[in-house]
């Protein structure tokens, strides 16, 4: 129980990749805030912590709207405590051509994906550093570390993610608070569901077949599951992580080897 004591904020920690790190966090003793926007996610994953004996409440919040992004963590610090540890997973993607690229659906994505990001760390950030420690973890994904066809807005936004994780690490690194972002591949979870529905409707292909094409991108062709992305931000916010910072650590099988 390595975390008693501690508190952490998962935001879109109704489901997949949040929920599991939620789950992780809470299973070595942190108290853990978890957000959405659908309630009954998210009350669900709070209840199900609860009921393995871990500590868990939930918080509504379209992190879209900056008002109610910089609003959570206000919640959160006045419900808990002071957050220890920050996990900004709530994220969203699409998929078309530049050409095709609406203004609103570009705004939509970075929006959710980096303004979020933003401002609950800005949000977090002074209570860290008056206490002189803190992690601050952005789920990213590989997509943050190379171009591909019809990613624009989710690449984008991501590379961005990026870029604010490793200046921000060089602004905390002699406050004890360090910033990291986890990079995965293509994970089991509803995102990669959405992206097999997308490929059978553009190419004709099998759900079978399309998901085959997904795994293929990794050299050991298969999806990562949420436990493996969850053991990465246990680790990061561990005391043995604590010399870690600024980093991209790309979880993916191999595919990315620099």
């Amino acid at each position: 129980m390595k975390f008693n004591g501690k508190v952490a904020l998962v935001t879109g920690g109704g489901r997949g990749i949040g929920a599991e790190i939620a789950r992780s966090l809470a299973g070595e003793g942190a108290e853990v805030a978890l957000s959405a926007r659908t309630e009954s996610e998210v009350k669900g994953v709070a209840e199900e912590i609860a009921a393995a004996g871990g500590r868990a409440q939930y918080f509504i919040a379209d992190l879209s709207r900056p008002d109610q992004a910089l609003a959570l963590v206000a919640k959160v610090q006045q419900a808990l405590g002071p957050i220890d540890f920050l996990i900004n997973n709530a994220g969203v993607a699409s998929s078309a051509p530049v050409a095709k690229i609406s203004l609103e659906e570009w705004n939509r994505i970075f929006a959710i994906n980096v303004t979020a990001t933003f401002l609950c760390t800005q949000a977090a950030l002074p209570r860290m550093i008056e206490r002189g420690s803190g992690r601050v973890v952005n789920i990213a994904s590989v997509a943050a570390r190379f171009g591909a066809r019809y990613i624009a807005a989710y690449a984008a936004s991501k590379h961005a993610v990026l870029g604010f994780t490793r200046c921000l690490a060089a602004e905390v690194a002699a406050n004890g608070i360090t910033a990291n972002a986890v990079c995965p591949g293509f994970v089991d979870t509803d995102m990669v569901s959405q992206s097999v529905g997308r490929i059978v409707e553009k190419t004709g292909l099998s759900a079978e077949q399309a998901l085959d094409t997904i795994k293929n991108q990794s050299p050991q062709k298969r999806l990562l599951t949420t436990r493996e992305v969850a053991s990465v931000v246990v680790m990061l916010c561990s005391e043995e992580g604590r010399g870690i910072n600024g980093q991209a650590l790309v979880i993916d099988g191999g595919g990315l080897l620099s």
